[in-house]
């Protein structure tokens, strides 16, 4: 058993303290002296916490890290939903049905219950019945098709970044999600769950795809809103072409990238981010300058003076901060363009 350290209405009254996630334990006098100091408050080392102590430490207005607990009593819960900053839970690996219908009333902008690994039916329902801005859930590792449908009624951030598989049902009712949907931790995408996905309205992040079949591809395409695939390192031409269709911001993990696949993605209008590129042949360069909106190559290193003349051209934003190597006569070629971002 680890050493147990209570932070006592004398160490409340000198906070801020060294370490203060070394504290354990916190007395409930402590916890008034605390909820009414200004700023943060990390108290991320208590393993337990009090009904009376949370109804206190409720009160504050400001960030409030509680990540250490793994338990919460449905009393704490309730008192905990009325904190009005950023509340961080992230520590809970279980949540009763009471303590989620009690936090879903939550009035706060962001709640992290990151640590929960699973999530019943009826908790996911219940956490769905309010409004959060930001659910974050990415301790899930799996999300029955029933629990996916109460979490399609959330609306604006929800992170599931820990589903590495995702049913097509679940994915069909995802879709009627409205927000930012995150999803980083999905390695493979089927061509169905990729068409319903297609429908959600809002960012959507699937940066853990590797691969993408071209029929996923297609029907992404007409997905609304930013589509981040920084997974993908390498992309066939007849999914780029697919892709450039897509309306909204498209960043893309490409790691090199054929002529004819840039010219494809020339088409696409938006921000295009292909940060992860290292190379660039002159007639990709002279494709992408065509681009319609701003413009991401910062993992380049080295340009050469025919791709530094066309991307010079390009009429919006372009990053090339990346570069380590440019001789003088790309330097001057690329001052021609006023939106060029190196530094």
């Amino acid at each position: 058993m680890g050493n147990i350290k209570i932070i006592t209405k004398e160490i409340a009254e000198n906070w801020p303290v060294t370490n203060p996630e070394s504290f354990t334990q916190i007395e409930d006098s402590a916890a008034e002296t605390l909820a009414r100091r200004g700023g943060m408050l990390n108290l991320g080392g208590l393993t337990s916490l009090s009904d009376n102590a949370a109804e206190v430490l409720a009160k504050k207005d400001t960030w409030l890290i509680l990540d250490g607990l793994t338990s919460l009593s449905d009393k704490a819960a309730e008192a905990l939903a009325n904190h009005p900053g950023i509340l961080d839970l992230g520590g809970l690996t279980s949540l009763s049905e009471n303590a989620a219908a009690a936090l879903a009333k939550y009035p706060g902008t962001s709640l992290d219950l990151g640590g929960l690994t699973s999530l019943s039916d009826n908790v996911a329902a219940a956490l769905a019945k309010h409004y959060i801005r930001s659910l974050d859930l990415s301790g899930l590792t799996s999300l029955s098709d029933k629990a996916a449908e109460a979490l399609a009624n959330h609306s604006e951030w929800l992170d599931l970044c820990g589903l590495t598989s995702l049913s097509d049902k679940a994915a069909e009712a995802l879709a009627n999600h409205k927000g930012n949907l995150k999803l980083g931790g999905l390695t493979s995408l089927s061509d169905k769950a990729a068409e319903a996905l297609a429908k959600h309205s809002g960012n959507l992040y699937l940066w853990g795809l590797t691969s993408l079949s071209d029929k996923a591809a297609e029907v992404l395409a007409n997905h609304s809103g930013e589509l981040n695939l920084d997974g993908l390192t390498s992309l066939s031409d007849k999914a780029a072409e697919a892709l450039a269709k897509h309306k909204g911001d498209l960043k893309l993990g490409l790691t090199s990238l054929s002529d004819k696949a840039a010219e494809a993605l020339a088409n696409h209008s938006g921000t295009l981010d292909l940060s992860r590129l290292r190379s660039l042949s002159d007639k990709a360069a002279e494709a992408l300058a065509n681009h319609s909106g701003s413009l991401d190559l910062s993992g380049l290193t080295s340009l050469s003076d025919k791709a530094a003349e066309a991307l010079a051209n390009h009429s919006e934003w372009l990053s090339l901060r990346g570069l380590t190597n440019l001789s003088d006569k790309a330097a001057e070629a690329l001052k021609k363009n006023s939106w060029f971002f190196k530094n």
